[in-house]
């Protein structure tokens, strides 16, 4: 078996997510025990090297070449998790600082000698009982990172990201100040598209869905006033303009319910960047104003207050 695959199965043995199982890993980790392709794993040293002598080495050892400008991808892809795993420690110096070095730590270098000898599962095992699997420690991380919401009295748990921290916001700051006491028929998250789908009720109002249709992030049902509000939130795209007003509405012919467009936003400066693009007969609602709503629509609440 050739060096870089020997490499990556290290890097899979002791639990680094798939990406961290790349080229850009397995060359990063040969240059930094100093492994080449005719030496023994028993050999690896632990000399500390910048990422430009990583790039350097792989090209000269191993005949792989890689830019300059590739140095972002070797800090971001591999030394950023090897750290996480201790696999390498830092030295001292600014992080963007030319002179920045990265080494081994002694417990990695212990185990990369064992490689492929009779004490490998053995130097694993307490290896692995040290140091946390990356995999369920990223996987804690994330896990930590949830955020909660109730969504019709049942919990949920949105995956972490600005779009779903305004969702969360949509669904327990907008609903009860303007759709008081409404149904949530649909939501999705980044990761589940279809975190809540009442199909069912979705049918009986007029809805059909096809898998071409896109629904709007957050659709809330008022059944004292038969509203429907039709939600986006946007922290980087996807206003309610007027082509996505016209796909709504026809997605929605059949719908007898009078139907409410909001587009919803984190701050009042996202919401200057959308404000040229947003369709006419449109709400607007603001996280970080929660108590107020700009109306698009003309002279219907035009008079004295």
């Amino acid at each position: 078996m050739e060096k870089k695959e020997e490499a990556k199965k290290f890097l899979k043995a002791i639990g680094m997510p798939v990406r961290q199982q790349s080229d850009v890993c397995a060359y990063s980790l040969l240059a930094l025990a100093d492994i080449k392709p005719e030496d023994e794993w028993d050999q690896a040293t632990n000399k500390p090297l910048r990422i430009h002598d990583i790039l350097k080495f792989t090209e000269n050892v191993y005949g792989v070449q890689y830019a300059e400008n590739s140095r972002e991808t070797f800090r971001k892809v591999a030394l950023h998790y090897f750290y996480i795993a201790a696999i390498i420690d830092y030295n001292t110096t600014a992080t963007n600082s030319p002179n920045y070095k990265y080494n081994l730590t002694p417990e990695a270098l212990k185990l990369i000698r064992s490689l492929n000898s009779d004490t490998w599962e053995k130097e694993l095992a307490e290896f692995v009982a040290k140091n946390k699997m990356l995999k369920e420690l990223l996987a804690s991380k994330k896990h930590l990172a949830m955020l909660p919401v109730k969504i019709n009295n049942s919990d949920y748990q949105f995956s972490p990201g600005k779009h779903n921290q305004l969702q969360k916001a949509i669904i327990e700051e907008f609903a009860p100040r303007f759709a008081p006491s409404s149904e949530c028929l649909y939501v999705g998250d980044t990761v589940q598209k279809n975190l809540v789908k009442l199909e069912e009720k979705l049918g009986l109002l007029g809805f059909t869905i096809t898998q071409h249709d896109i629904m709007p992030d957050v659709v809330l049902y008022r059944s004292d006033k038969d509203w429907l509000y039709f939600i986006e939130a946007v922290t980087s795209v996807g206003p309610m303009s007027p082509k996505r007003k016209m796909d709504l509405l026809d997605m929605t012919k059949d719908v007898k319910s009078p139907k409410i467009f909001i587009t919803a936003f984190l701050d009042f400066k996202t919401y200057k960047r959308f404000a040229d693009s947003l369709a006419w007969d449109t709400e607007v609602w603001i996280a970080e104003l929660p108590d107020h709503m700009i109306h698009l629509n003309g002279d219907k609440f035009l008079g004295p207050r």
